[in-house]
């Protein structure tokens, strides 16, 4: 992959969608998983069908589309039904971002994923970007945004990397438990750091 892909990622509530938009202020493509993963399961395409021959037709909406809800609750309730969706969209979601990737013409380009290193996705990346809030924060930020229970939540955090194990792993870590201002200010910094990295010849 020729592009300079800086990858972006934190826990569930850490604020990636807001440092991700202060990139692209900044004329920087970014592509995310999470928008990938809604392309692969679209009505027509063969992970949907895969999904309700798994599942039922429970699991669609009354349009047709994926109630990612419903089957958010179902896979983080199971390990092995996270498992199986996760063999059958992990492939599907790598080489739709991977196309993206390869026609990003920014000066260097950000992958927005959650799963970075779980996924192995890192492995596609100079850097890799940490946004870091204590447990507690993601807690009460991610009740507070999706009105999720304190269970859903933490179903979803224990199925994430541990918040120590991201960081151990990290090339660059910005703390975002203060006001945005403040998130702003230090992706601008990494921006310009990553600028300077991007044009330099490779060693």
């Amino acid at each position: 992959m020729s592009v300079y892909v800086v990858g972006l990622t934190g826990g569930i509530g850490s604020g990636k969608s807001a440092a991700a938009d202060h990139f692209v202020t900044r004329g920087i493509e970014t592509v995310d998983a999470d928008i990938a993963s809604r392309i692969v399961v679209e009505p027509g395409r063969p992970a949907l069908v895969s999904i309700t021959q798994k599942f039922g037709d429970s699991i669609l909406l009354k349009d047709g589309q994926l109630d990612r809800t419903a089957l958010r609750h179902l896979v983080f309730a199971s390990e092995d039904k996270r498992r199986w969706l996760q063999s059958l969209l992990h492939p599907l979601i790598s080489a739709q971002l991977r196309t993206q990737l390869d026609q990003a013409v920014s000066p260097y380009v950000i992958l927005v994923n959650p799963l970075l290193f779980e996924s192995r996705q890192h492995q596609w990346c100079k850097r890799t970007l940490i946004i870091d809030v204590a447990e507690s924060t993601q807690l009460e930020r991610t009740m507070a945004r999706d009105e999720n229970s304190r269970e859903q939540v933490e179903n979803i955090m224990r199925a994430q990397m541990s918040r120590d194990q991201r960081l151990n792993l990290a090339d660059d870590i910005i703390s975002n438990e203060q006001e945005l201002t403040h998130l702003h200010q230090a992706v601008e910094a990494q921006h310009q750091e990553y600028l300077k990295l991007c044009q330099k010849p490779p060693e």
